[in-house]
């Protein structure tokens, strides 16, 4: 398997696939996921005749399950490192949820020609929590019932998320896939508790402010309005307005995990703005 090393010798799981001089587009997944749910965007893109590069962040999937670095600075740290082991330029960076945190945090930071645009698809940014300067946001304890959920029975906690408000299969008239449901769960178990119960503080507590004022590179922010995760008024229309070159799509009625159920409509909004 492929393998980075980052600063503190972590070892991070990446794909590859596709032409070596194509640009290349980084795929950044969410919490607690693995490279593994961006498997249909990988296969849609590389037919596009893109390279396509998907990581497991630290403690996720097949990445070395270290003790600590479950923070944003650390997650855009390792990005930076297997940017500069595949000596990527010109690419594009498309993160979901907590991954559109660390695809932000990585592009704020991002050395010259090495970033050609950013997609934030149901992401994070600007900020999750409920705080003085975000009196909008999510009361602390919704995040504190993940940690409880998560420590007390995992397992059962992440079926709850996958087959309820995800992908919005808690929703009437909902069509469900029951392998979508699977997967996630799979993705889920094999990474660390430790690293799952750390970065709920990470996606949800981190003030992702002013990496979005520094991000310079033309952005597609993606949202649907029915997230029940990362509920859009407190997220995409609040980002779009910190970026400079910022733009907005809304999908009614569309859930948090969008990118798994409506996949073909979400597809093509990404391919029509690379190629913008």
């Amino acid at each position: 398997m492929n393998y980075i090393v980052a600063a503190d010798g972590a070892q991070i799981f990446y794909k590859d696939w596709g032409p070596r001089d194509a640009q290349p587009l980084v795929f950044h997944h969410g919490w607690p996921l693995t490279a593994d749910e961006w498997d249909n965007q990988l296969l849609f893109f590389r037919s596009q005749g893109y390279r396509v590069i998907a990581h497991d962040r630290r403690g996720h999937g097949r990445s070395t399950q270290t003790d600590n670095g479950h923070d944003m600075d650390t997650y855009a740290a390792d990005v930076s490192a297997l940017v500069a082991a595949l000596k990527l330029n010109g690419a594009v960076h498309i993160g979901h949820s907590t991954g559109g945190g660390e695809a932000a945090h990585y592009a704020a930071r991002a050395k010259p020609g090495a970033l050609a645009k950013l997609v934030l698809v149901a992401a994070v940014p600007p900020v999750m929590v409920k705080m003085a300067s975000n009196p909008g946001g999510l009361p602390l304890d919704v995040f504190d019932g993940f940690r409880r959920a998560l420590a007390q029975d995992r397992s059962q906690f992440y079926l709850d998320v996958a087959s309820g408000p995800f992908y919005g299969f808690n929703r009437d008239g909902a069509k469900v896939s029951q392998g979508l449901i699977q997967n996630w769960w799979r993705q889920g178990m094999i990474g660390s508790a430790k690293a799952h119960y750390d970065c709920i503080k990470a996606f949800s507590e981190t003030d992702f402010t002013e990496d979005l004022k520094r991000i310079k590179v033309p952005t597609l922010v993606m949202h649907g309005t029915d997230d029940q995760v990362v509920p859009f008024a407190n997220s995409a229309p609040l980002s779009v307005k910190l970026l400079e070159k910022g733009v907005l799509k809304a999908y009614e009625g569309y859930p948090h995990g969008m990118a798994g159920t409506n996949s073909e409509v979400i597809n093509r909004d990404i391919l029509d703005f690379i190629r913008g």
